[in-house]
């Protein structure tokens, strides 16, 4: 299939979204979520769905696109790396046998090498059977260059959250103030004490194919939870300089070798006892080198000026 068979077959599964202003950001949660401030957006269109593990695959196949984690390190990068782990790989979820410190994300992140978009969980793991999952294993280039793949761009940070609240403005979540309504999971996250215990309440313990869970008010699968998304912006923190410490990696270092950019709404693994973010105005900074296995993407097409 060619890039522009692939750009029509791609637009067909895109919901339009007519521009407005709204307001942007929450003073009920993270600090970096800080100020409330409207923000305008023009019209544009977005992926009713993250990409999935199939689209993704008819994109390598096209191309011979080769990720982030499938290429050699650079030692230069990682000095403080263990010289063993500078191999291709990502890093995988290990879920912990009991309750741990929640200050120290090493506890249950492990780099496994040769894990990738192929291979989400390491050698022996597969997408085999996962096509309607959304892809992961995903760095920030590598959601970029699909788009352009398909002709569409990264939605900014702006127009992720306008898309992602459906129209309800100052509603905590995509589809309203009440986690579970009537007791109801209406996204993929972790119901539980994490880092140990799922509950799968919702019936998932890792992703799940996409559209699984009711749509937002503007038809748009999992803008909250199953997996975190890429956006283009560069990840500042609040108005007045607070950042909560990120739930998926580390804060930002003095002298990161990697800018990191924003990703938005949750995942699989966000839980009320350690990272409730799955809600629109969640949001935190990855390193554009990151890949994990619950941070993919979708994309966007802006309407001509």
């Amino acid at each position: 299939m060619s890039a522009a068979a692939a750009a029509k077959q791609g637009r067909a599964t895109m919901a339009t979204i007519r521009g407005g202003t709204f307001v942007m950001g929450s003073e009920d949660f993270y600090p970096e979520e800080r100020p409330l401030r409207e923000e305008t957006v023009a019209g544009f269109r977005i992926d009713v769905h993250a990409v999935t593990a199939a689209e993704f695959r008819r994109f390598v196949r096209e191309t011979g696109y080769v990720t982030l984690a499938e290429r050699p390190l650079d030692a230069a990068d990682y000095p403080d790396a263990d010289p063993e782990l500078l191999v291709p790989g990502s890093l995988v979820f290990r879920k912990t046998a009991g309750p741990v410190p929640l200050d120290d994300v090493r506890s249950w992140w492990e780099y496994v090498p040769g894990a990738s978009w192929k291979r989400p969980a390491g050698p022996g793991s597969t997408i085999n059977g996962r096509d309607r999952h959304p892809v992961v294993q995903i760095a920030y280039e590598d959601a970029e260059a699909y788009a352009a793949w398909v002709g569409k761009q990264l939605p900014t940070e702006a127009e992720w959250e306008f898309a992602a609240r459906g129209g309800l403005q100052g509603a905590a979540f995509t589809w309203g103030d009440e986690g579970m309504p009537d007791g109801k999971p209406m996204a993929n996250t972790w119901q539980g004490d994490f880092p140990w215990q799922n509950l799968k309440e919702d019936g998932y313990e890792g992703t799940s194919p996409v559209g699984t869970f009711p749509p937002n008010g503007y038809g748009l699968y999992d803008m909250c939870g199953n997996v975190w998304e890429w956006t283009s912006d560069w990840f500042t923190k609040s108005g007045d300089g607070a950042e909560s410490k990120p739930c998926c990696a580390p804060p930002a270092l003095p002298g990161e070798r990697f800018p990191r950019k924003v990703i938005k709404g949750g995942s699989h693994l966000c839980a009320p006892n350690y990272c409730l973010r799955y809600r629109p105005a969640a949001r935190q900074g990855e390193t554009v080198d990151t890949s994990t296995a619950h941070i993919g993407f979708r994309c966007v097409v802006r309407e001509a000026a």
